[in-house]
């Protein structure tokens, strides 16, 4: 369930510290806009194989603030990259700027290694939730039978005005809370977990998460908690949307305006290195770019990336440690900035009105507002045209392998499958993932055709006929099954 405090209600006075389990509401690319790249089946961090997220969401109170009292609007995010099996997986950081905290970054560093679960927090509880971390992974045994162990938490944080921040009100128990109650599957987004109280672009912010998919068969996912950006520069799609929606602004003071952060994590499981993870890091600020964030002197945005492509690299030796070559990133590149984009957009698609400390309110980017934007600059899509997968049986991936021929200028390629996915074999040995998204029809990532199958009477595919934008672009026509 998701806890929201709407505009003028008195309903919440008692205390409401509800573990967060995921809700399927309207998300960014369901109101038309025209995201680039296919997301994962949940378009979440989660899309990355053994990634877990769990949320506790802490609301109480209304009216004036008293101190260590409330209101509390508040909450503490974990992200487990390997669920509850302890294996590191290599990692590496990044910051736009720095004025903000995550703990444990020192050893990321120096080791390239991510060793416990990763928290999001509210500034003044990083503290008590580092703690909790340590407290948790010897009460469950994270660390194995061995007695003698050592870990640094990474626990992050942005500021959250509409809270009683001072008032502390995060404890070890909440921590312990939001990593029980860590799962895969869909993410719950918005004012909930370490993004209850969090303010994005002046409206309201949170947590939101997106994925993508690679021609080379990975999985990219981000999860971000949004408190930053101003109201003015802030951009969809190209469409000044902060400058169409000029009012519904906090009744708050013009000091407050702009002055957040923004917290970013990525996971693959691509195959990656360190070094290549950074530069993962790196390319996150262009997805913030894109919708007008800057990284203003007061704002912490800092970001980590890791990668779960290497089990048991941690704990062995060098033999079977694999990475991609750095002539394979730029999918990866873009996949960063482009789930980027799309979480931060679905934290505030998500995100509901809320009044916090001192009857503080900050309004929802209103969804028809923001359509109607999209609109005027005609950039609003049908979301039925953006591309997504669709399931497709291991009988039916059999019926369409083989080797085929471009009907010009002759080429053969074979189509074959791997680890459950279709791919379509390419000059140099290279190769390019074939998503089906629709019955019969496929898409082949990182090139943007989509083929359609044509088949025999007794239905064997015939040929593939490969469109771009619509328009005729090639042929494979089937020389033999594999």
């Amino acid at each position: 369930m998701r806890w929201y405090l709407p505009v003028g209600c008195a309903c919440l006075g008692a205390l409401l510290t509800t573990p967060i389990a995921a809700a399927q509401g309207i998300r960014a690319r369901d109101l038309g806009i025209p995201f680039d790249g296919v997301p994962g089946p949940l378009n979440a961090i989660t899309d990355v194989p053994g990634v877990e997220v769990g949320h506790v969401t802490i609301i109480r109170g209304n009216g004036p603030l008293v101190k260590g009292e409330g209101p509390v609007r508040t909450g503490v995010t974990a992200i487990l990259p390997r669920g509850r099996h302890f294996d590191p997986v290599h990692a590496a950081w990044y910051a736009l700027n720095g004025n903000g905290e995550m703990t444990g970054l020192p050893w990321i560093e120096e080791s390239g290694f991510l060793e416990t679960p990763l928290m999001i927090t509210n500034t003044f509880s990083v503290g008590v939730v580092r703690d909790a971390v340590i407290a948790w992974m010897d009460s469950t045994g994270y660390h194995g039978p061995d007695p003698i162990w050592y870990s640094y938490p990474l626990v992050a944080e942005t500021y959250d005005v509409l809270n009683d921040i001072l008032g502390q009100h995060v404890t070890r128990s909440h921590a312990f809370q939001a990593l029980d109650a860590a799962r895969p599957g869909p993410v719950a987004e918005g004012s909930v977990g370490g993004g209850t109280g969090m303010i994005a672009h002046e409206f309201k912010g949170g947590i939101g998460t997106a994925s993508r998919l690679t021609g080379s068969g990975h999985t990219l996912g981000v999860l971000v908690q949004a408190n930053h950006g101003g109201r003015k520069r802030f951009t969809v799609a190209g469409v000044p949307v902060g400058r169409e929606i000029a009012d519904l602004q906090a009744n708050w003071d013009v000091l407050f305006r702009a002055r957040g952060s923004i917290i970013v994590v990525v996971a693959t499981d691509a195959p990656l290195l360190p070094t290549q993870l950074q530069r993962l890091a790196e390319r996150v600020p262009i997805g913030i770019g894109r919708l007008g964030g800057l990284g203003e002197n007061s704002s912490g945005d800092i970001f980590v990336a890791f990668s779960t492509g290497n089990p048991g690299a941690w704990g062995g030796g060098t033999d079977g440690i694999k990475m991609l070559p750095n002539a394979a990133m730029d999918a990866l590149f873009e996949a960063t900035v482009d789930a980027t984009e799309e979480a931060i957009l679905n934290a505030m698609v998500a995100a509901e009105t809320m009044t916090g400390r001192d009857s503080l309110t900050v309004f929802a980017l209103p969804h028809d507002r923001l359509q109607a934007a999209l609109r005027k600059y005609n950039r609003l899509v049908d979301p039925a045209s953006l591309p997504r997968p669709a399931a497709i049986t291991p009988a039916a991936m059999e019926r369409i392998v083989g080797t085929y021929r471009l009907v010009e200028p002759g080429i053969k390629r074979r189509i074959y499958v791997e680890g459950g996915m279709l791919f379509l074999e390419r000059g140099g040995g290279g190769r390019n993932r074939l998503l089906p998204i629709a019955d019969r029809r496929f898409l082949l990532l990182g090139d943007g055709i989509v083929f359609e199958e044509v088949v025999s009477e007794a239905g064997r595919p015939l040929r593939f006929r490969g469109t771009v934008n619509g328009e005729p672009f090639v042929t494979l026509e089937r020389t033999r099954p594999e």
